[in-house]
Formats: structure tokens, sequence, C-alpha cells
């Protein structure tokens, strides 16, 4: 029997998602059918009789534009949205801004699909002659941070994203769990991929398998330990669903030649 519910949510969709570029701290409002998706699953929910004590997103707008989206068609708009850069996307380091098919067409599918799905594959770093470096670390957003801007990443991997999200995660998000609060997490691709790995115990090799749609919740009901008490669901029509996925995994595939 479960304890507690908690909610994950890749944003809706981004400019950049729509452009199939690598978006990462660059940062992307929802496009028009991004906005869409997070209006519908807010509807969703609220169907559902969902109601949320507190909402944590990134700093990143398209993660907290979801949020609002959200808690606005759940005519929850009241409530506390807390926002910190532990749950940012992934920082992909130099690969920032470039398309994933052509990516996949210079180097290889099997390459693309590591540096999006592996663990501990770390893309090259982004330096100070990259286009959006300056974008990204001149940011005002990142002197909010509890680490100084000269030492947040220059590129990430899955399990550094799991290192930087864990403290987060066990000292501010644990504790209104576990005083019974329902928690919407309103994050990216890869922070819940991360977070997902830590609660279900997914192991270093089939965490490349976890595909998360845009606005689509999901819901991981957790026993008083925090362990999951029934596999993970995917809220909404499960035929969409699996399309948004392939629509996900085929990202990363170069385009047939005309």
């Amino acid at each position: 029997m479960s304890n507690y519910k908690l909610f994950l949510l890749r944003h809706g969709e981004g400019a950049w998602n729509k452009e199939n570029r690598f978006c990462s701290w660059v940062d992307q409002k929802l496009s028009e059918n991004g906005v869409k998706e997070a209006q519908e699953c807010g509807k969703l929910l609220r169907e559902q009789g969902v109601q949320f004590d507190v909402v944590f997103t990134s700093i990143l707008s398209r993660s907290v534009q979801t949020a609002w989206l959200v808690l606005e068609a759940m005519a929850q708009e009241w409530v506390p949205v807390v926002k910190d850069w532990r749950l940012n996307e992934r920082h992909y380091g130099s690969l920032i801004g470039l398309n994933r098919a052509e990516m996949a067409a210079q180097h290889g599918e099997e390459q693309v699909k590591l540096w999006r799905r592996g663990y501990d594959i770390t893309p090259p770093p982004i330096d100070e002659s990259h286009p959006y470096f300056l974008e990204i670390y001149n940011d005002r957003r990142y002197t909010t941070c509890d680490v100084p801007k000269g030492n947040l990443p220059r590129a990430e991997s899955l399990k550094e994203v799991l290192e930087r999200l864990m403290p987060y995660w066990n000292n501010t998000i644990v504790p209104e769990i576990r005083k019974g609060r329902t928690v919407l997490i309103s994050a990216h691709g890869n922070s819940c991929r991360a977070l997902l790995k830590h609660l279900e115990a997914i192991s270093d090799q089939d965490i490349a398998n976890l595909t998360l749609p845009t606005g689509v919740p999901v819901l991981v009901e957790l026993d008083k330990s925090l362990k999951p008490v029934k596999p993970r669901q995917l809220l909404g029509d499960q035929d969409k669903i699996r399309a948004a996925i392939k629509k996900v995994e085929d990202q990363g595939k170069a385009k047939p030649s005309a």
C-alpha cells in the first residue's frame, strides 16, 4: 500500500524540442504545442482529482512556465512553486544548439545515443568560444545558485545530473513528501530520468531505454521508505503516449537521404 504520491513531469515542448536541437541550459520558452501540452496535462490531473501542495521546478523558463500552466488549468494557482538549478536539464556541453539528426548523420546514431542516453558518458565541455556560452553564464539566474558560478557544470553525464540532484532531493523535496504533501516536480527529461533511476534502482545499462515524452505526468507511488510500491504510471491516452515516446526516440536518428 502506498503512503505517498509523487508526480514527475517533463516540461511541455520547447522551441528547440520542435527543431530537434540540444537545448540544455539555453533558456527557451514553450512552443505553441508545448503550451497546449501543459494545459492538457493540468486538465487531466484536475479531472483525476489531484491536489498539489507544493511544486518544484528548475530555473529554466520552460520548466517554470509548464508548472504555471498546469496549476492554472487545475485552478490551483496559489500552490507554492519552488525553483532551483539542481533540477535543471542535463548540461550537454559543446553539443548545445546542435541538431540531433544532423549529429547522427555526422557521428553515427550509436554515438548520439551514447551522448543522449549513456549513464556515465560526458559530452565535450562548453568553452568561451561556444556561441551560447555567454548567454548561459552571464545570465543573472546563475548568481542565485548555492555554488559559485565558476563551479557550475560545463558538461554533464546523467550520472553527474543525479549527483547534483540528490542533495536537493534529500534535503528539500523528501521532507515535503514525508509530511504527506502531494508533490509535483516540473522539470526536464534528464533530471526526471535521473530521479527515476534513483527511486526505481534502474541499472546503469537499462536507464538508456527510459524515455519520457514532453507534457506527460508520471505518477510514482512510494512506501514509507520512499521505494515504489508499483510500476510508474504515465497518465493519459496510452496510444498517444507510445507515439510520443517513439517521436522522442527517433530524434537521435539520421534522416533518410532524399
